[in-house]
C-alpha cells in the first residue's frame, strides 16, 4: 500500500520533464502528503495532458457519500479491472501521480521505523493511477487513488506492496486512451529501476507535520526521536 509520499520536485521542473502547459494553481514542496489531501496528477482528456489538482482518494462516479474516497487510497494491480470501485475509471481515467518518494514502515522490534524510498538521482517518479468526477455535491470532486503491486527487491524487506512505478514508455501507454487492458495491466509489476532507501524521522507519522526535516536521517538507536507513536493501524490506507 501507499499512505504517504512526497512532491518537492519544483511544479517548472516537472512542466520541463513532462513537457506540459504550467498549470493554473501554485504549488510548494510537500513532504508528507496524506489521504485526502490535493496533489498534482498527469492526465490526458479531450484538452490533451495536463497537470491538475485533485483530491487523494478516489470517489467513484456512481457513489452516494463521498467518503467513501478516505478508503480508496490505493487500487490492487490485481484486481483494479474488477472490483467495482476502480474498473471504470481503469477503462477510461488513468493517471500518472508526481511523486520524488514515498513512506512506507519497517518493523523493527516493538516499533515502526519510517523509510523514504526515492530514486538515488533525485529525478521525479510518476505511480500509476486512476482518477474520477464526482458530480452529485454542490460542485463536481475530482479525485484519485494509487495503483500498488508487488514490491520490488529494494523494497520487499520493508513492505509486502508498494506504488506502481512508470517510467519511459510506460507513462505513455498508461495515458494512451486507447491501450488494450491486458496491456496496460502487464505494465504494473514491480518496478526495475533503481531506489534508496532512509530511515527518516518519526515525524512524518503524523499529517500535520511538513517541512523538509521529515526527511531528516533517523537518529542513531538510543537517541530521542521527536514522535514515538508509529501511525495506527490502517492508517496508511488499504488497497
Amino acid at each position: 500500500m501507499c499512505g504517504r509520499y512526497t512532491l518537492t520536485t519544483p511544479m517548472e521542473e516537472l512542466v520541463e520533464v513532462f513537457d506540459v502547459p504550467e498549470p493554473d494553481f501554485p504549488w510548494k514542496p510537500r513532504y508528507n502528503i496524506a489521504p485526502t489531501q490535493d496533489a498534482p496528477v498527469l492526465a490526458r482528456d479531450r484538452h490533451g495532458t495536463r497537470i491538475g489538482l485533485l483530491r487523494w482518494g478516489l470517489v467513484p462516479f456512481w457513489a452516494d457519500d463521498p467518503r467513501i474516497g478516505n478508503r480508496m487510497i490505493n487500487a490492487r494491480a490485481e484486481t483494479l479491472d474488477r472490483k467495482p470501485a476502480f474498473k471504470y475509471a481503469f477503462q477510461a481515467r488513468r493517471c500518472l501521480v508526481l511523486a520524488d518518494g514515498f513512506y512506507e514502515w519497517r518493523r523493527e522490534g516493538t516499533r515502526k521505523q519510517p523509510v523514504w524510498i526515492h530514486d538515488p538521482e533525485g529525478r521525479p517518479l510518476t505511480f500509476a493511477g486512476l482518477w474520477e468526477c464526482w458530480e452529485r455535491g454542490p460542485e463536481p470532486l475530482y479525485t484519485f487513488t494509487i495503483v500498488t503491486t508487488e514490491p520490488c527487491e529494494a523494497v520487499r524487506p520493508v513492505h509486502d506492496r508498494m506504488p506502481a512505478v512508470l517510467d519511459g514508455e510506460a507513462r505513455e501507454a498508461w495515458l494512451d486512451r486507447e491501450a488494450d487492458p491486458e496491456r496496460l495491466k502487464a505494465l504494473l509489476g514491480p518496478y526495475r529501476g533503481p531506489l534508496d532507501l532512509r530511515p527518516v524521522s518519526t515525524l512524518v507519522n503524523s499529517p500535520a507535520n511538513e517541512g523538509p526535516e521529515l526527511l531528516d536521517p533517523a537518529p542513531e538507536p538510543g537517541a530521542a526521536d521527536p514522535v514515538a507513536s508509529p501511525p495506527a493501524d490502517g492508517a496508511h490506507g488499504a488497497d
